[in-house]
């Protein structure tokens, strides 16, 4: 009889209060970050992000900015003033602007090549904003709001909305896939797969919970997470919506999930004020069974030695670094 799997993730310390917020940078020279947001007790931070090499932070705050921080020294670069709660940020992908949005219901890009003149400011979206992104090479950039149901798309260059994807519920995530092809959105009880570039809804699945956030596999993805109240961080199957995999260990809701840009690895940020890494194991193309027209399909035979033998191979330094190149920086 074979013995049942058992996840054993990477616990991260150091938050005291909700982790609300995670961003993996892509992978650099230096290997490759992730950053984490909390609530604290000067205020919340509800948004974080990381630049594409992984120099500069950007969070966005109940104290009504939105920050810079150099990435390495932790030193605060730039502060712009809102007039509002600030609850997402976004560094575009040629690390030039910085977008913001909050309680004011307005989208804002700033040039952080100049940062002292005034942001560009896009058309006033119908409710306080939750979640912003970047897509189409910067040409792009999306939000959803925490008072109503959908996504929209803005065309940077003249401010308008040129789509607009329908959900029911307020959309709590919304991550673009690492090769552009999806926008993966939780909302409620429901995960959505849109098409990114023609904007057609490609695969919705009913979730046990209220999800409050979901993150694709960037490999090959074929298989995606999510989290929310229940405390639980779920692995599905991306094709057929099949449940594959249930890690526990958080002792509050999970707020947010993100997979590491190699997908060997996601995060969990909850309620509990810490941070897990789960393993998922190293994936090659001989682990994937079968090919479909949608992309690649199948399982990763990953066992509990395998997990448990990358677990060991983490270490914290003296220096509150975790070992593996991969590192968390605290917002």
């Amino acid at each position: 009889m074979d013995k049942k799997r058992v996840a054993v993730p990477l616990v991260c310390h150091g938050h005291s209060r909700p982790v609300v917020d995670l961003c993996y940078s892509p992978v650099t020279p230096d290997g490759f970050f992730l950053i984490s947001a909390s609530k604290g007790h000067k205020g919340a931070v509800w948004s974080c992000c990381l630049d594409t090499n992984a120099l500069r932070a950007a969070s966005g705050s109940a104290d009504f900015t939105a920050k810079i921080w150099d990435a390495i020294t932790g030193e605060e670069l730039h502060s712009f003033e809102h007039k509002h709660i600030v609850r997402a940020c976004a560094f575009s992908e040629d690390t030039h602007f910085l977008l913001t949005g909050g309680v004011e219901k307005i989208l804002r890009i700033y040039d952080l090549n100049r940062p002292d003149a005034s942001p560009r400011e896009v058309d006033k979206t119908p409710g306080s904003v939750r979640t912003v992104a970047w897509l189409h090479s910067d040409q792009t950039i999306l939000s959803s709001c925490t008072d109503m149901g959908g996504v929209r798309l803005w065309d940077v260059r003249t401010g308008d909305v040129v789509r607009s994807l329908e959900t029911k519920s307020p959309v709590t995530s919304a991550e673009v896939s690492q090769d552009g092809r999806y926008i993966t959105t939780a909302d409620g009880f429901t995960v959505k797969f849109w098409d990114a570039n023609h904007f057609g809804l490609v695969k919705s699945y009913n979730m046990p919970c209220t999800v409050e956030s979901a993150s694709l596999e960037p490999k090959f993805g074929y298989k995606f997470i999510a989290g929310g109240e229940d405390m639980w961080i779920r692995v599905f199957d991306f094709h057929t919506g099949e449940e594959i995999a249930c890690n526990k260990g958080h002792h509050g809701p999970v707020h947010c999930v993100r997979f590491s840009p190699g997908g060997e690895s996601y995060a969990s940020g909850s309620e509990d004020g810490t941070i897990r890494i789960w393993q998922t194991g190293q994936q090659t193309l001989d682990d994937v069974e079968t090919v479909s027209a949608n992309g690649l399909t199948g399982k990763v035979n990953v066992t509990a030695d395998d997990v448990s033998r990358k677990i060991e191979g983490f270490h914290i330094a003296d220096e509150g670094r975790i070992g593996q190149k991969e590192e968390v920086a605290n917002a």
